[in-house]
């Protein structure tokens, strides 16, 4: 159980730097995402014994939301998520598997849409639909979320 533990503070201190940073910066940096989705695959190789939960689901999120991104890029003409961002779902696959990745999704979308309403209400005006907001902030809540259930949940380890 130590390795969990001392795997979650890495993995959490890692989400609250890069959810500082795209805040401040609408960037996700490679130097800190690629060594998260390594790190997820080492943690569940070595330490869990279950290396195809984090390769299939490093692939899952990684292949999703760059289909996403081309799709919303042909479709409206404009940047809708970066590729960082996909690195960062790429992460949180591999450190919790592919069965995860719906509720972290989930989880970072609708404290994203909170946070936009939020700003909205104290702005006192709709937002503008091509103001630019940080996903990788609520991405890293939604990552941190499934971790914890994943690590510390009622389903300790499952497979898929």
């Amino acid at each position: 159980m130590i390795v969990i533990h001392a795997a979650s503070l890495i993995l959490i201190g890692a989400l609250i730097a890069l959810a500082w940073i795209d805040f401040r910066t609408y960037r996700l940096p490679d130097p800190v995402t690629l060594p998260l989705i390594a790190a997820g695959i080492a943690l569940n190789t070595f330490a869990l014994g279950t290396p195809w939960v984090s390769i299939v689901g490093a692939a899952a999120g990684y292949a999703a939301f760059v289909g996403i991104e081309v799709a919303f890029k042909r479709l409206r003409g404009i940047d809708g998520l970066g590729r960082g961002d996909a690195k960062l779902i790429a992460a949180g696959g591999a450190w919790c598997g592919g069965w995860l990745l719906p509720a972290m999704v989930l989880v970072g979308a609708v404290s994203a849409l909170v946070f936009v309403g939020v700003v909205a209400a104290i702005r006192k005006r709709q937002p503008d639909e091509l103001e630019a907001y940080a996903f990788g902030p609520w991405l890293a809540l939604g990552i941190a979320c499934g971790w914890i259930y994943r690590a510390y949940g009622p389903g300790l380890y499952p497979a898929f």
